[in-house]
């Protein structure tokens, strides 16, 4: 399974490297001037008018209404635009600005992959400003957010903390009122950039209120390698879809996953007594339900995006770091992140806002740990708790972990949606100890 997934890596790294005229500039950020990463959300807020200060946040918000005249009737009106028009590279220098390193920095001097889901969440929302802008709009009417994130695969495992990391994205098709945005993260090694992470976000444009859809700019395609791109866009848009209608919530499992359950279950059963209620855990295994972790969350102003909501980047580093957790919890190593796949943004989070994080080992293989983290809000008057978002994480253990063996059926269907996610993952990593990217 490894060899093929390392072969597909190969593939991607191809498919995702930046075209030739996608590439602007020096492939050395030290020989000319490049956004660094903690400049992106003031160019974020440049673009939209947002306030720093939040007890002006609501009339800024009223500002943005005179902006509506500035959305298209239709997509039919836009000017077309091309890949290299959202092209942007992007510094995050913890070689050159020492300074920043600790923010970024784990008590063993390793990387917080937490602080990496931020930068190209903020980054992803950068792109699709770049693909729609207006030149004669000081402010952009669009309201631009995360919808999903589809997949982000580690291809290197090993990273160094006191070495520059680049950025690079750009918006690699469009639908209607959709865009997705493929993104790479780089190291520096002397002169050159070896590529760490692939990263396919979707972005959804919203009107100047965020309260309805609005029409983005259409995509054209130039030459071959771009052409595939577009392609593979599509096809991830089908494949989505796809995965989708045979979720779990809506279908049965099918006829093997159904054949995994119940074989599961009969090796639980207590062979002294003739009773289907009398379990007990096979060797070296886990109760799925003996691997919970949880946190909460006051949602404070600090943590709110251009819109005044909190942002998509710090719910994504606070249900990973609880997913690390709990991998590293469960396995009694310090795991390193292989691959995040499938985070639905299904509800926007208010500031003041209680949170609530779950999170769970639901599959496990060999090193890998699938975890599933489940996120939802309180509401004040009703103590209803409604679902905000829900993400994967597969990790891999310095060493062997046990098995993990769902007691119900809504836990079996649990292992069996993770176990889904963890075969969708394209690129396991050989564990390296010098650099690992942690919480």
């Amino acid at each position: 399974m490894r060899r093929a997934a390392l072969r597909l890596c190969t593939l991607r790294k191809g498919l995702l490297t930046p075209v030739r005229g996608l590439i602007q500039g020096s492939q050395n950020p030290e020989k000319e001037s490049v956004l660094h990463v903690y400049e992106v959300r003031d160019k974020l807020r440049e673009i939209v008018g947002a306030s720093t200060n939040w007890r002006d946040h609501v009339k800024a918000m009223e500002e943005r209404k005179l902006l509506h005249s500035f959305l298209a009737k239709s997509q039919e009106g836009l000017p077309p635009r091309r890949m290299k028009d959202s092209y942007i590279e992007v510094l995050l220098p913890l070689g050159s600005q020492p300074a920043l390193r600790e923010k970024y920095l784990t008590f063993q001097n390793t990387i917080r992959f937490g602080r990496i889901l931020e930068d190209l969440d903020s980054l992803g929302v950068l792109i699709c400003y770049m693909h729609n802008k207006i030149p004669s709009a000081n402010m952009s009417p669009l309201s631009i957010v995360t919808a999903l994130v589809d997949k982000i695969d580690m291809c290197k495992s090993s990273l160094s903390p006191e070495q520059d990391i680049k950025f690079s994205g750009h918006v690699s098709w469009v639908g209607k009122t959709s865009m997705e945005v493929k993104m790479q993260m780089f190291q520096s090694h002397g002169n050159d950039f070896s590529s760490v992470l692939d990263a396919t976000f979707v972005m959804v444009a919203r009107d100047s209120e965020n309260k309805g859809p609005a029409f983005v700019n259409p995509l054209v395609p130039e030459g071959p390698e771009e052409e595939e791109l577009f392609r593979q866009g599509e096809l991830n848009k089908g494949r989505r879809v796809a995965f989708s209608s045979v979720s779990l919530l809506k279908m049965a499992p099918n006829a093997k996953e159904r054949t995994t359950i119940h074989e599961m279950f009969l090796s639980t059963l207590d062979p002294k007594t003739i009773s289907f209620r009398s379990r007990v855990l096979p060797p070296n295994a886990v109760w799925m339900e003996d691997s919970k972790l949880k946190s909460l969350e006051v949602c404070h102003p600090q943590e709110r995006n251009i819109f005044n909501r909190i942002f998509g980047g710090f719910l994504m580093r606070k249900a990973y770091e609880l997913g690390w957790a709990t991998a590293c919890n469960f396995g009694g190593s310090r795991p390193f992140v292989v691959a995040v796949d499938d985070i639905m943004f299904q509800k926007p989070v208010e500031v003041g806002s209680l949170l609530f994080f779950s999170s769970q080992v639901c599959f496990t293989q060999d090193k890998y740990i699938q975890v599933r983290v489940h996120s939802e809000v309180s509401s004040l008057q009703s103590k209803e708790h409604t679902t905000t978002n829900v993400f994967h994480f597969t990790f891999m253990s310095e060493k062997d972990v046990p098995l993990v063996f769902p007691r119900t059926y809504g836990e079996s269907m649990l292992y069996l949606d993770g176990q889904r996610h963890f075969n969708s993952m394209r690129v396991p990593v050989a564990l390296k100890k010098e650099y690992r990217v942690e919480p």
